[in-house]
């Protein structure tokens, strides 16, 4: 086959002329109008004017001698609906303080407490009671002090590393946060003397523990072992304390009830005499009380 080619070369096939045929009257008359019309004189670029430089550099300067608008804050200002964390005297306000003590205490992690003591009432198969309840609080309470005995303990190693937490940051006080974990621990054994001295037997070693692992065996071999200490000292502290007080109901529930006070006896009266018998003294050597019969003396004659 002869190739057929869109411009009509050669080669071309006769009576099917190319696009170039087409378009060649088109091709002329534009270059006719090129020759005929004048060029456009070429000279150097147009200079920028200076009042129009001067204007654009003076747009930054005009912008900044504006007089705010009163209702608009400044930059840096906080946003009009956003309340200060800082009080008018320049102190931390109420609020900013909580958080920073919710942010200490691990406030969000105190629901997982409660279910070792009573996981512990459990395993004993017994119902929660008051003594559970005081084994709560004192799994709380230790767990709050080892949580502000724990920022106490890192907080040279939070400075550089997680300056944003209470105590590097200035929110909370070293001083203030010991005191903390102190109180706390203290509140968590009242609680559990309150539960009974086999529950307190228990809790002394458990805040021994809490206040051991934050202090010195933290970052040594033996803290894991302390931690698993700590646990379990935590589900024994909420079996004992529930059987200490479901015994303690159980024998008071189990008392006999206390005898009926007697009757005032008063003075004996004696009954009737039986027949035969004299009211009087008895004579006679008959040791029965019996009446010797009397003797009748004898007439003369």
């Amino acid at each position: 086959m002869t190739p057929v080619t869109l411009l009509g070369r050669a080669g071309e096939p006769a009576g099917r002329p190319g696009l170039r045929a087409l378009f060649a009257p088109g091709l002329r008359v534009t270059a006719g109008l090129r020759r005929l019309l004048p060029a456009a004189p070429q000279g150097p670029a147009t200079p920028v004017a200076p009042a129009a430089v001067a204007v654009r550099t003076d747009r930054p300067a005009r912008a900044a001698a504006t007089p705010p608008d009163p209702g608009r804050p400044a930059a840096g200002d906080p946003a009009p609906g956003a309340r200060s964390a800082r009080s008018r005297d320049g102190r931390p306000s109420t609020r900013a303080r909580l958080r920073a003590w919710a942010e200490l205490l691990r406030v969000s992690a105190v629901l997982s407490v409660p279910g070792d003591a009573l996981a512990g009432a459990a395993a004993r198969g017994l119902r929660p009671n008051r003594g559970t309840l005081l084994a709560v609080g004192t799994s709380v309470c230790l767990y709050e002090a080892g949580m502000a005995l724990n920022d106490w303990a890192d907080r040279d190693e939070d400075a550089a590393e997680r300056p944003h937490r209470p105590i590097p940051s200035g929110r909370i006080s070293p001083a203030a946060a010991l005191t903390a974990a102190g109180v706390l621990t203290a509140t968590g054994l009242a609680l559990a003397a309150r539960a009974g001295r086999p529950a307190l037997a228990v809790a002394v070693p458990l805040a021994a523990t809490v206040w051991a692992y934050d202090l010195r065996l933290k970052h040594t071999r033996l803290g894991p072992a302390a931690m698993a200490a700590a646990r379990a000292l935590d589900l024994t502290l909420g079996a004992t304390a529930t059987a200490t007080r479901a015994g303690a109901e159980a024998g008071h529930s189990r008392q006999p009830p206390a005898p009926a006070p007697a009757p005032a006896r008063g003075p004996r009266h004696p009954g009737p005499l039986p027949a035969g018998r004299a009211a009087g003294p008895a004579t006679g050597a008959g040791s029965g009380g019996a009446a010797a019969p009397r003797r009748t003396p004898r007439s003369a004659g």
